[in-house]
Formats: structure tokens, sequence, C-alpha cells
């Protein structure tokens, strides 16, 4: 079984990068539904938007369409997963569960899983594949080493 495990836990950077690029995805697209009346629309406007400046909908919508391309992107991964993480929370406890408590009862499934999807997001990182790896380790190879370090005289 530590064979099993051992190869699974080798590929968790990607997996991870994946289920990073998955939720930003569908994220963004939410965003994008809502704002431009693409995929459907707005959900409840049959293929219309939310009326710009529209609290909360669509200051939502906007984090909706730029955190989740921050996400899908691997770019300020962590911040971007706070962010939209926040926002369905409020989005939750604000908008569904004042209909019922449970999310099947009162429609906020999606707020609930994407709360707690970025949540998991903002402790791992971004995981392989994202631009703040890259950009992590463009950064290390142009900080001087301790031999490339003038010392002073």
């Amino acid at each position: 079984m530590t064979g099993l495990t051992g190869r699974l836990n080798s590929t968790q950077p990607y997996a991870l990068g994946l289920y990073r690029v998955v939720v930003g995805l569908l994220f963004t697209c939410h965003g994008a539904a809502s704002l431009f009346g693409v995929l459907g629309g707005a959900m409840g406007t049959h293929g219309g938007t939310i009326a710009a400046g529209t609290w909360p909908g669509w200051y939502a919508a906007v984090i909706q369409l730029v955190g989740g391309a921050f996400v899908l992107l691997g770019l300020g991964t962590r911040a971007a997963a706070f962010i939209a993480s926040g926002s369905m929370a409020f989005a939750y406890f604000d908008i569904h569960q004042k209909a019922a408590l449970w999310p099947i009862e009162n429609g906020g499934e999606a707020s609930a899983m994407f709360c707690w999807a970025f949540l998991l997001l903002v402790f791992t990182g971004s995981g392989a594949f994202g631009l703040d790896t890259l950009l992590a380790r463009r950064w290390a190879q142009q900080q001087p080493t301790a031999e490339q370090t003038p010392v002073a005289a």
C-alpha cells in the first residue's frame, strides 16, 4: 500500500494544480455570465446581465471574473482565493441561508462549495504549473548566492 500512497503523494502538486485550474475556470465562467450575458447569462435572467454597480450581485460577479482568472492562472492564488472564498461565504450567509438552513434546501450549494474550494487553495497554494510557481522559481534564480555577494572591505 505504501507504493501506491507514495506514487499518489508524488503527483499531489499536479492534481492540486489541475484542481485550481478547474475551480478557477468555473468561477470565471460565473463572473463572465453575470457581467457579459454569455454562457446563459446571469442566474435567473435568461441571458441577461447584472446592472453595473448593483449591490451585491455586480461586485460578486467582478470578484468571480477577476478572482477566478487569477486562480485559474495561478497568479496571486492565495490572496485571490481568500477574497473569492469570503465573497462566497457572504453570498451563502447573506443570500441563501435566509431561505433555509441546509444548502440543498436554500440553493446555496454552489456558494458553499466554492467557499470551501477556495479556502483549501488559501492553505495549499497554487500547486504545479501556476504562474506563482514559475515566478517564484525565476525570482530564486535571480537572487545572488553567497559566492556572488560582494564582501564589504
